[in-house]
């Protein structure tokens, strides 16, 4: 039996980053290298296992019971986050972890210091596995692959195992807002899900956010600054001008909890034309949708100032919150707080400030929380994820489906 250290390493090991400008599903070939292996090890573990041409694996498990219980899916995602990059990963483990900083030699000076993430005493003793500062790592989201199959390995080899129908998912493009836009829920088979997506050991999520992106364009002119005085129109300050309407106090360094935000994530541009990224995120609807107001007044106020077609916006909704789907079932929420129990671990029931693949399945017909993955700092080369996280999270995956065959 592969350990389940072994079989982290060599997912993280598969350039899987998606792209939202691509038009494809999967947004970027290179997924399709990850999610073929995992088709293959399902078979090879004897799981009935397929992949079809949008990229989804799915794998079913019959039950060995006598009775009829609910079909569990648990589900996790195998592309990596735009905003680092995932190739040539190369981890450090650290075992027996005594608080102090972890230099990331890939990058002469750069380092994990608790003072920077005070987080990182929670895990003294334990063996913690890193970036070398050079990339992220990628637990987002393969420590949840992982997880998942390190449980399928021990039922297949554990016919003693008791469970009802279980089946696998796993997703590509779940990092650019559409990893489940064309999942089949009936094909699926499950009654229940629960994605292996959150963060640190003990998270247990049944709130995300609503999720939407904006891309705002600036035409500008560009005239030679010799004698551009009255006739030039810089787009790139006149797209500093535009962020500079959006409230300070509503970006991602100042919120926590329930509070939402505008992000800008990416800026390119010349004083000719430029253009402007955003994600917006709130957890509670209007607010959510005021948000997006506010995008269109900014816009509104730049055109007047300059000239209609001066600044256009798009602004896409991408998920919303699951609460709503999910809480008239919260029966499968109790069942992951005992599961996690029954770990020894403490649950944590927070608001995921993110979304998940769950988000859309539950709008869906599938109901679907999002159960921890044991990572933490994700989509940047600080990111690291304690081993003893992971381990525990494959316990929780079995211990559900222990519990929903009582």
């Amino acid at each position: 039996m592969e350990k389940i250290l072994d079989r982290f390493l060599r997912y993280v090991a598969v350039d899987t980053q998606s792209d939202e400008n691509s038009a494809t599903q999967p947004s970027t070939e290179k997924q399709w290298t990850l999610l073929k292996m995992l088709r293959d090890e399902l078979l090879a573990l004897g799981v009935e296992a397929t992949l079809d041409e949008f990229g989804y694996v799915m794998g079913s498990i019959p039950s060995n019971l006598d009775k009829d219980v609910p079909a569990i899916g648990f589900i996790a995602h195998v592309d990596t986050a735009p905003d680092a990059s995932g190739k040539d990963v190369k981890p450090q483990i650290i075992k027996n972890y005594d608080g102090s900083a972890i230099e990331l030699k890939g990058v002469p000076g750069l380092a994990l210091r608790p003072e920077e993430f005070p987080e990182m005493l929670h895990y003294i003793g334990k063996t913690l596995i890193t970036t070398d500062g050079t990339t992220l790592l990628g637990a987002d989201d393969k420590a949840g692959v992982a997880e998942i199959m390190d449980a399928v390995q021990y039922i297949v080899a554990h016919p003693e195992f008791k469970h009802g129908p279980i089946r696998i998912g796993f997703t590509p493009d779940e990092e650019i807002g559409r990893g489940v836009v064309k999942f089949d829920v009936k094909r699926f088979g499950a009654d229940y899900a629960y994605t292996m997506d959150g963060g640190e050991v003990g998270e247990l999520e049944f709130e995300n956010f609503n999720a939407a992106s904006a891309k705002i364009h600036i035409q500008g002119r560009n005239v030679h600054p010799g004698s551009a005085k009255g006739k030039m129109k810089n787009a790139i300050l006149i797209g500093q001008e535009l962020n500079g309407l959006l409230p300070v106090e509503q970006r991602p360094e100042y919120t926590e909890g329930y509070e939402g935000f505008f992000h800008l994530i990416q800026f390119k541009g010349t004083v000719e034309d430029a253009d402007f990224s955003y994600i917006i995120r709130d957890h509670d609807r209007a607010k959510f949708e005021r948000k997006k107001e506010i995008i269109g007044e900014a816009v509104s106020f730049i055109n007047g100032k300059y000239g209609e077609g001066t600044a256009a916006a798009e602004v896409r909704d991408q998920y919303y919150n699951m609460r709503e789907q999910v809480e008239p079932h919260y029966h499968i929420i109790e069942k992951a707080v005992k599961a996690i129990e029954m770990a020894g671990i403490k649950p944590k029931i927070q608001p995921i400030r993110g979304g998940t693949d769950g988000a859309n399945l539950s709008f869906k017909g599938l109901p679907c929380p999002n159960i921890f993955a044991g990572g933490l700092n994700f989509h940047g080369k600080m990111e690291f994820v304690p081993l003893e996280s992971i381990e525990a999270a494959s316990a929780v995956i079995l211990n559900i489906i222990s519990l929903y065959a009582e």
